[in-house]
């Protein structure tokens, strides 16, 4: 716990100066002003202070490191380096390789390729404005979830190699390098790029066997994140993946222990349980996000609970399957009976959150 308290020390004043200067547009000659409380830490007096100013003074600082990062522009540009890269062709690639599927329905290719590339001019008006009534827009956007079904397909293939030390070594270099590329490929969005960060930390730590929660890893990534690309801060996008998080880091937990025997390890892990934490979850993300998403988007979902516990499984169901029929078409076998299955997943999503809408 001491750990997570000096890292979120660290993080949360950290960005709050960086939404200070870039909110306000405050010119880098002042601030450097919020830098000399550092000054004062150098005299040899400071030792004798009290514990809390010290500790004040230190925050201030941070605070002030941030604001600075903030007026003096970005670090480096990642979302504007990746659109000039060349690996943004294999974006392409997979666009052009979902849409060669011979679905019998284009609206399939349309859906899988907004689940995996992120592109959705493809997707009908009737398709779009389901996933916005029933409250499933985020499933349509690149995030975390996407980045995550990803990595769990990579690093659970690569399990059949063993659990030696070379072994979770190679895997996780390979995982943290496919995440990497898919990143970057599908143009390296905010909410996508935290999620990246979230796994590179995650692995390290895991690696190095230093302890490392959710709590731990959003406070490292959020300042990672915010000094690589501190304008990031104002993208709709990077507010909610990390207020998505928080939900998870700080009120999950709570939520989640209402369920009898969690707290002390004699819950039967049953089908009930599963719905109950899935529950959990969705009310712990919607709790954080929901306020950002009213000013954002002027709109609540009435039954965001129902649609997460429909749309979820459906969803980490579908890409698995999706990239299972395009491996297969693109190493030249028929994918007759994946395109079937694939097919049928996409219709039955579809289905469920137009009925979901239209309540």
């Amino acid at each position: 716990m001491r750990v997570e308290r000096d890292i979120e020390g660290i993080a949360f004043p950290f960005a709050a100066g960086i939404a200070l200067s870039v909110y306000s547009g405050a010119a880098p000659s002042y601030a450097a002003l919020a830098l000399l409380p550092a000054f004062s830490l150098l005299l040899p007096a400071h030792k004798d202070w009290p514990s809390f100013i010290v500790r004040c003074l230190l925050t201030l600082c941070i605070f002030g490191c941030g604001f600075l990062i903030g007026t003096t522009g970005n670090l480096m540009e990642i979302s504007s380096l990746n659109r000039a890269s060349p690996i943004q062709s294999i974006g392409l690639a997979m666009q052009n390789a979902i849409d060669a599927l011979p679905f019998r329905n284009p609206e399939t290719n349309a859906i899988i390729k907004a689940l995996l590339t992120g592109e959705r001019s493809d997707l009908s008006r009737e398709t779009t404005e389901a996933f916005r009534a029933s409250g499933a827009s985020h499933i349509l956007a690149l995030s975390g979830l996407h980045l995550g079904i990803i990595y769990g397909i990579v690093s659970r293939t690569l399990g059949l190699i063993g659990n030696g030390r070379k072994a979770v070594w190679i895997r996780s270099i390979i995982c943290i390098t496919v995440c990497c590329t898919y990143t970057l490929a599908t143009g390296a969005g905010a909410s996508i790029t935290r999620a990246f960060i979230f796994i590179l930390i995650g692995e390290a730590a895991r690696l190095s066997g230093r302890y490392h929660s959710t709590a731990s890893i959003l406070s490292a990534s959020l300042v990672i994140h915010l000094g690589l690309t501190p304008a990031d801060i104002k993208s709709p996008g990077f507010q909610l993946s990390y207020l998505a998080m928080a939900g998870i880091a700080y009120i999950y937990p709570h939520i989640r222990s209402f369920w009898p025997g969690i707290n002390d390890g004699t819950a039967h892990k049953g089908i009930m349980q599963r719905i109950w934490d899935a529950a959990a979850l969705s009310i712990s993300c919607q709790l954080t996000t929901g306020p950002a998403a009213w000013l954002y988007f002027g709109s609540f979902p009435q039954y965001f609970l129902l649609t997460n516990l429909i749309s979820m499984p459906l969803t980490g169901l579908l890409i698995p399957l999706a990239v299972i029929t395009i491996a297969l078409s693109a190493a030249g076998l028929p994918p007759g009976f994946m395109l079937s299955v694939t097919e049928l997943t996409v219709n039955l999503l579809r289905w469920s959150l137009e009925i979901i809408a239209s309540m």
